[in-house]
Order: structure tokens, then sequence, then C-alpha cells
């Protein structure tokens, strides 16, 4: 070999490993991500429900009451944005650093030994399935609150 094929492959070798550490690092970030949004969520969701309990006995007036209760929801429609936007980022790093991982791996060691990702299955993702859930629970809970709890609140 020539003097610079050896550093050559050392430099490639450990490009690879560095592809493959981020592409596990995204994937743990979602894990992350998902993780503070349902403990965020679930303190959010909690006061909302603290305050329709006991909006008469902290003496708040109903549209007091109601307004609070909506702003409750847009934070918690802000976290679900946040989440929506850093799943999408993740994605977009992820197909980034695979297309790399294609590239590499295809000059090492034979063309089309990989294949490039394709957005085509992107049904199949399980990210697609959680912007699916947080659509639906962002559905549901205004649902609940603009039909259940914000009529209840009354003078």
């Amino acid at each position: 070999m020539p003097p610079d094929k050896p550093k050559a492959h050392e430099f490639k070798l450990e490009r690879y490993k560095y592809i493959l550490q981020q592409l596990n690092s995204l994937n743990e970030n979602h894990h992350k991500y998902l993780t503070l949004f349902q403990t965020l969520s679930a303190a959010v969701l909690g006061a909302g429900v603290t305050l329709f309990v006991a909006w008469r006995e902290l003496k708040i007036d109903s549209q007091t009451a109601r307004v609070g209760l909506r702003g409750i929801f847009g934070l918690f429609v802000l976290l679900v944005l946040f989440l929506i936007v850093s799943l999408f980022v993740s994605v977009i790093s992820w197909i980034d650093y695979r297309k790399e991982e294609v590239d590499l791996v295809n000059a090492e060691v034979a063309p089309g030994f990989r294949k490039r990702p394709s957005i085509r299955n992107f049904w199949r993702w399980p990210e697609f399935s959680l912007l699916i859930f947080l659509v639906v629970v962002v559905l549901i809970v205004y649902i609940f609150l603009e039909y259940g709890f914000i009529p209840m609140i009354h003078n």
C-alpha cells in the first residue's frame, strides 16, 4: 500500500464510526424528547385540571378561569410543536447521516452494497406514528377543553 492508503483507510473507518455514533445519538434523542414531553405535558395538563377543579375555591372569576385554561392549552400546544420540530430536524439529520454512511460503505465495500434511504415508506417510521399520535392528542385535549371544561365554567 502507498503510504497515504493506511491513513485514508483509518480516516474512513473513524468517520464511519462517527456516523454510526451520530445515528445512534439521534435515535436516543427521540426517546429523551419524548420523555421530556411526557413529563412537561403531564405537569401542564395537570395544572389545567387543577385550575378547572379549584377555580371557585380559589375565587377566580369564570372569565379568568376560561382564559387560564386556554393559556394552559396554548402551553401544551407549544410543547407539542417543540416535539414535532425536534422530530423533523432529527429525521432530516438522520437522512443526511445515512446518505453519508451509504456513500462511504458503497465506496469501501462495493457499489450498491447499501441503498440510500428513501422517504417513500415514511408511514412505517416510528416518527410518523408519533406525529399522528401528537396531532390526535392535541385534538382530543382541544375537544375536551372547548366542549367539556369551558362550558362548565360559568358564574
